[in-house]
C-alpha cells in the first residue's frame, strides 16, 4: 500500500490491518504529490493495490489520467454522500474542517477577542498577525483557497484574499505550521485544519483557542481507492472494506489524530465536540481540484508571492 496520511498514523493502521485480517502487509508513506507521481509513474505496472490518505482532489486528479480502479464497498452505505465518489472511484475515511487556530495569550495581551468570521480577519486589529501556508506548497492551504473562491464567487474570492495579504505574518510551506506557529506563540491567528490545533494543544500547547467561520468553512477528506491494475486486488477490497467500518474508524485517535471519521456511526473523539456546530459550504471538490493551477496562478498574481 501507499499511504499519504501521517507516519504513525499509516504503520498503525497497517499493523493493524494485518493483525485483523492476517493479509500480510507493507506500507511505503509519500507526500501527496509524490505518492501521485508514482502510481503514474508505474501506470503501466503497478507496484502498490491501495491508495490511502490524502485529500480527495488528488484522487479525483488520478481518477482524470486513469489511475484508480472502482469498487462499491459493502460499507460506503455509512460514508455520506460528500466524503465519496459518485462513480465509486475513492471513499473518504477521515474529514477535517477548515477554521482559526489562535493564541488566547496574545490575543489578552492586546485586548482582542477569537476571530468568529472569514471577514473579521480582515480588521485592522488582526494585521500582521496571521499566518496561513502557501497554497502552491500546501494542499491545506489549497483547501482555503478553494474554500473562499467557492463561498464568495471567483472575482470577490480573489480580491478578499488580495486584501488579506495585507493582514497576513508569513506563509510557511507545510498546512500544520499554523496551529504550532499559534501555540507557540509566533502568531496570533493561523488558518489550518481544526484538527491540528487539538493535536497541538495535546502536545502541551495551553494558549491554544479554536474557533470557526460563521459564514461556513471547506473542509478535506482522507481517503482510500483501489490502484487500477494492482497486484492484489482482493486484498486491497478487504482492505478498504476494513477502514470504513465503525470499529476501525473509532481508533484513529490512539495514533493521536483528531481528524473525524467519515462513518456517520463511528462516534468521534471527545475533542472533536467542537467540530458539532460548525458551518459546511457545499464545496466542491471536482471543481477544486480542476482549477488548481489557475486559483493558484491567481494567488500569485495577487499577492506577489
Amino acid at each position: 500500500m501507499y499511504a499519504g496520511i501521517d507516519e504513525q498514523e499509516a504503520l498503525g493502521l497497517t499493523k493493524q490491518f494485518e493483525k485483523d485480517t492476517g493479509v500480510k502487509t507493507s506500507m511505503v508513506r509519500m507526500s501527496g504529490g509524490e505518492l501521485l507521481a508514482r502510481v503514474k509513474a508505474e501506470k503501466a505496472n503497478p507496484k502498490a493495490s491501495v491508495w490511502f490518505g490524502g485529500p480527495a482532489e488528488s484522487f479525483i486528479q488520478a481518477v482524470d489520467e486513469g489511475l484508480l480502479d472502482t469498487y462499491n464497498s459493502p460499507n460506503a452505505k455509512d460514508i455520506p454522500d460528500r466524503y465519496k465518489d459518485k462513480n465509486k472511484y475513492w471513499t473518504g475515511f477521515q474529514t477535517g474542517y477548515l477554521g482559526f487556530v489562535c493564541n488566547s495569550k496574545l490575543l489578552k495581551e492586546k485586548g482582542l477577542e477569537v476571530p468568529k468570521s472569514w471577514d473579521d480577519l480582515l480588521k485592522p486589529e488582526y494585521k500582521g498577525q496571521i499566518v496561513v501556508a502557501n497554497p502552491a506548497s500546501s494542499g491545506t492551504a489549497y483547501t482555503f483557497l478553494a474554500t473562499l473562491i467557492q463561498l464568495k464567487g471567483e472575482k470577490e474570492g480573489i480580491d478578499y484574499l488580495k486584501k488579506l495579504d495585507g493582514q497576513i505574518k508569513q506563509y510557511p510551506k507545510t498546512g500544520a505550521a499554523p496551529a504550532q506557529m499559534a501555540g507557540m506563540g509566533e502568531a496570533m491567528i493561523g488558518i489550518c485544519y481544526m484538527h491540528d490545533g487539538i493535536t497541538y494543544e495535546k502536545q502541551g500547547y495551553k494558549d491554544i483557542v479554536l474557533s470557526e467561520p460563521s459564514e461556513g468553512t471547506g473542509y478535506m477528506v482522507d481517503s482510500v481507492a483501489l490502484i487500477k491494475g494492482g497486484p492484489d486486488k482482493e486484498a486491497a477490497e478487504k482492505f478498504v472494506d476494513w477502514i470504513l467500518t465503525k470499529k476501525v474508524q473509532e481508533t484513529f485517535v490512539k495514533y493521536k489524530e483528531y481528524q473525524i471519521p467519515s462513518n456517520k456511526n463511528a462516534v468521534a473523539p471527545k475533542q472533536d465536540d467542537i467540530f458539532k456546530n460548525v458551518k459546511l459550504i457545499n464545496y466542491d471538490m471536482s471543481k477544486a481540484g480542476s482549477n488548481r493551477n489557475k486559483w493558484v496562478d491567481e494567488w500569485h498574481n495577487v499577492t506577489n508571492k
